[in-house]
């Protein structure tokens, strides 16, 4: 039988709810398809970590994740613990070392759930977010001079190297290919910014010579959010840097149903380093605690896991007990205009795991 080491790193927020969510339900699964097994390891690290150590996870964090097969991610974020640190002390400071550089974000309209768009159905929204996940606008570089005078400077460079772009759009090629409608959508804002973006441009042409059999297109990210909202059907797989994938991601869940339902894979694709899997929710503080934060983009993370893993059959497997659950009204939480809690909606997805036939 196989086994995989996972790393569970709940967090802050509904993130120590959904995660607990995730592995229980993983548990279940594994045990179900009785050919492979999961082993986690709970990490305490995050905002309450931060509080008793003073930073975010242990020095030597990075060592101790190295060994794992993957890990599995809730949120980072506190109301008490400026963003800045939560962010740079845990998730970037996993995802950067790491090179997790494909950020990869499906999206669709699940069973059951209505789309915010009128008239908007499952077939009309169906995509694949790729964002740049190792520099651009999140580089970390720049910085601040002259704090507290009135001719205060911070800056905050952003960074494009050939070499990222070039693997990002690749990668980006690659995925498109490897979907029915081999269609991508490069995401830039060149008329503005005419070095970096532009670079982006130049490669993208370049890279598209490789794949003949994909179609492909570029937009302005202003005029993106109008295409995603006013021709969602037009879109497939999209491809965009890491500041403006984040925010589009966003709208894109948002139009889709909800920000709890979607999934995130940070990928090392050359698989020298684990891979983290996690919703994009975010700590969400003002349910926590509550017992009514939407675990499926949890769930959908770990489908996204289990396939990185090798485990493609299960992973269609488990997403399929998802969508039986999403189809039921009575199974919707809050932010799906339901009242279902964290524990039916778990509780219906392990039943579901229990009763496939397939």
């Amino acid at each position: 039988m196989k086994s995989y080491r996972i790393a569970a790193i709940p967090g802050d927020g509904i993130g120590k709810e959904v995660i607990a969510a995730g592995v229980e339900v993983l548990h279940a699964f594994a045990e179900r398809e009785g050919h492979f097994h999961l082993a986690f390891e709970t990490f305490d690290w995050g905002s309450d970590y931060y509080k008793r150590h003073g930073i975010m996870m242990p020095e030597n964090g990075r060592e101790i994740l190295q060994p794992f097969d993957a890990i599995y991610f809730g949120a980072v974020g506190a109301p008490d613990v400026p963003d800045h640190i939560t962010l740079w002390g845990l998730r970037l400071a996993i995802c950067q070392p790491f090179d997790q550089y494909a950020n990869v974000r499906p999206n669709r309209i699940l069973p059951g759930i209505t789309s915010p768009l009128r008239n908007v159905e499952a077939k009309d929204l169906d995509w694949v977010i790729v964002r740049e996940n190792s520099e651009g606008e999140y580089a970390g570089q720049g910085g601040r001079s002259h704090r507290g005078l009135p001719e205060e400077v911070a800056t905050e460079v952003t960074i494009f190297t050939r070499a990222g772009v070039t693997r990002i759009m690749r990668f980006a090629f690659e995925l498109a290919r490897s979907r029915p409608r081999k269609l991508l959508t490069v995401v830039t804002k060149s008329n503005a910014q005419r070095h970096g973006m532009v670079m982006w441009d130049e490669i993208a042409a370049e890279v598209a010579a490789d794949y003949p059999d994909v179609t492909w297109d570029k937009m302005l990210v202003d005029a993106m959010t109008m295409r995603m909202t006013l021709k969602p059907w037009s879109l497939d797989t999209i491809v965009a840097t890491n500041l403006q994938a984040d925010i589009l991601s966003d709208l894109a869940a948002a139009l889709a149903g909800s920000l709890g339902i979607a999934p995130t894979a940070n990928l090392n694709p050359e698989r020298k380093f684990p891979s983290m899997f996690e919703p994009i929710h975010g700590s969400a503080f003002d349910i926590t605690g509550k017992g009514i934060a939407n675990p499926i983009g949890t769930f959908w993370s770990a489908t996204m896991m289990l396939e990185h893993l090798g485990e493609k059959h299960a992973a269609e497997r488990l997403m399929k007990a998802i969508e039986r659950v999403t189809a039921d009204p009575d199974l919707h939480t809050p932010d799906l205009g339901g009242s279902a809690t964290t524990r039916q909606v778990t509780d219906a997805v392990v039943a579901a795991i229990y009763g496939a036939n397939e």
